[in-house]
């Protein structure tokens, strides 16, 4: 499907002024080879791991939340692992991932704190960063449904840890497929090597001037104005994109009936000095 959106602007994923021309290259054969994975990383600011994560397990854990979720949000006759938007939200849901929706407490659960025991989660964080290192206790779920307006917007990862190391490493799970337009992540190609100073101008037009932390939320705008395309992927269940803390970033929209169901969760070097906001539970309203 070339035609997708992020924040309800529409964008066409054949225009190679704004997208890359084929999907992000697997870099998953390079985990046996550590410093290649590494070189990789530094020199593209992401790294996309094709089926680092068993499919099967991927899929209990959609299954597993949407179980837990209000049976209104499920479209009639479908199950909790396909987890099809019904196009109605149970009333007096409260918001996403705050004290009451079931996000809240699913981050809490044995069954996630389970999936993100995985040594296979453990061995990229330790190979991309080079050493032994530990997962932040804030960690991350979110599933956005059809006509929602809810796509992150252009932002980079260090712009919300800015009180701890640099030396930090995002890995993002989609938890179920999630072609691109189902809502999947999107990085800005190079943009790690970019000064704040570089794109503090499209902050101004922004369209939360109260805070800012988000670089944009047009992202065609955003691409034209940096020179750089966009970097997207036809993820799967197992796969997993490990990103740095300055690489600018979005996510799409999501136009298909399945829910996007993802998990972002952050590593840093043993004995480095983390962000203080990351060492408790996500909360939805928490701020941060």
């Amino acid at each position: 499907m070339p035609f997708v959106s992020s924040q309800g602007l529409p964008l066409d994923l054949c225009d190679r002024t704004l997208f890359a021309p084929g999907p992000l290259r697997d870099g998953g054969h390079l985990l046996g080879r550590p410093e290649r994975a590494r070189e990789r990383l530094a020199a593209e600011g992401c790294l996309y791991l094709r089926g680092v994560l068993d499919r099967a397990e991927v899929l209990r854990l959609r299954e597993a939340y949407f179980a837990a979720c209000d049976p209104v949000l499920l479209a009639p006759g479908t199950t909790p692992r396909e987890g099809v938007f019904s196009g109605r939200v149970p009333p007096g849901l409260p918001p996403h991932g705050a004290p009451g929706h079931p996000a809240y407490a699913f981050v809490r659960s044995e069954t996630f704190r389970r999936f993100l025991a995985s040594p296979a989660l453990t061995a990229v964080a330790d190979a991309l960063l080079g050493g032994p290192s530990v997962m932040l206790p804030r960690r991350i779920l979110r599933h956005f449904h059809r006509g929602a307006r809810a796509a992150s917007r252009a932002h980079t990862d260090r712009d919300y840890m800015d009180r701890g190391t640099d030396r930090v490493l995002t890995l993002w799970i989609p938890v179920g497929d999630c072609p691109p337009a189902t809502g999947g992540l999107v990085y800005l190609e190079g943009s790690h090597a970019l000064s704040p100073a570089s794109y503090a101008s499209l902050r101004a037009a922004a369209d939360r001037p109260h805070d800012p932390r988000p670089i944009s939320h047009d992202l065609a705008r955003t691409a034209r104005a940096l020179g750089r395309r966009w970097l997207w992927a036809d993820y799967a269940a197992g796969d997993v994109t490990a990103h740095l803390p300055r690489i600018v970033h979005a996510s799409l929209d999501n136009r298909t009936p399945a829910m996007r169901l993802s998990v972002d969760v952050r590593f840093v070097r043993h004995g480095d000095r983390a962000d203080p906001r990351w060492l408790r539970d996500w909360s939805g309203d928490d701020g941060f």
